[in-house]
């Protein structure tokens, strides 16, 4: 089963890239920060067993992530702009049922779409706790330090992973900065917009977005699954793909 790939018009018109895995259901896989839709979705396997379940996996490389744009002018962050690029990516495509699955920075992408409107089946949020949505304003804070002190982080540093996987990812920093203070807290309350049946999957070590069972319960209609691994290691696990699959395929 082979991937492809073709550009649609984000927020603003950015050149963003989606790519596509299997057919039937639509499915959009949002990645997590500093990632990209091949790390996160095709690397392990997680795409490739969704597709073969039925689903067709539709795949975007978040703003300056990946091989979508990541433009240096500050006009192009305004506040909420992925959830505003995963609007434009829904119109683009004319859908009207499909599901959501994003990791971290693409379950927080994901919650903040569908408080702006946006209307899922199912909802599957992977790598994140209440404390990640909010309080994202220090989670941010340790991430924009990160970037600042990127050339002076030595091994041993709490910053020192991130850093080592910007590195890997070759981010683009200028644009992930802008786009890090585009975020905003989430509101407790806010998160009763999240009707539709939803799953909160994270690996049983990973506390890097704060607690799973606290964000389980301030949702209407939640349920949670934990698989092998920490927050970077539980997406190379096919653990994860079938908590994903299973729930999307329950009636």
């Amino acid at each position: 089963m082979s991937v492809t790939s073709e550009f649609y018009p984000g927020f603003a018109g950015a050149r963003l890239a989606l790519h596509r895995i299997g057919q039937g259901k639509p499915l959009i896989l949002l990645h997590g920060l500093f990632s990209s839709a091949a790390m996160n979705w095709m690397k392990w396997g997680t795409a490739e067993m969704l597709a073969d379940a039925g689903f067709e996996c539709l795949m975007p490389d978040l703003r300056a992530h990946g091989q979508s744009e990541a433009p240096h002018d500050p006009a192009a962050y305004p506040d909420d702009v992925l959830a505003k690029d995963l609007a434009a990516l829904v119109g683009h495509l004319g859908l009207t049922d499909y599901d959501l699955c994003g990791f971290s920075l693409g379950a927080r992408t994901s919650v903040r779409g569908v408080i702006a409107g946006l209307k899922p089946r199912k909802l599957v949020l992977g790598g994140m706790g209440l404390e990640g949505l909010a309080g994202w304003t220090a989670r941010g804070a340790f991430f924009i330090d990160a970037i600042d002190r990127f050339d002076s982080v030595k091994h041993g540093d709490p910053a020192f992973p991130a850093v080592s996987f910007m590195k890997t990812m070759q981010v683009d920093r200028v644009a992930a900065r802008m786009l890090l203070q585009t975020f905003t807290d989430t509101p407790p309350q806010a998160l009763n917009a999240l009707a539709m049946r939803t799953l909160i999957v994270n690996g049983d070590q990973d506390r890097d977005n704060g607690d799973p069972a606290a964000l389980t319960a301030a949702l209407p209609n939640a349920v949670q699954a934990v698989v092998p691994g920490t927050h970077m290691s539980c997406v190379t696990k096919p653990d994860f793909g079938q908590a994903i699959r299973d729930f999307l395929l329950e009636s």
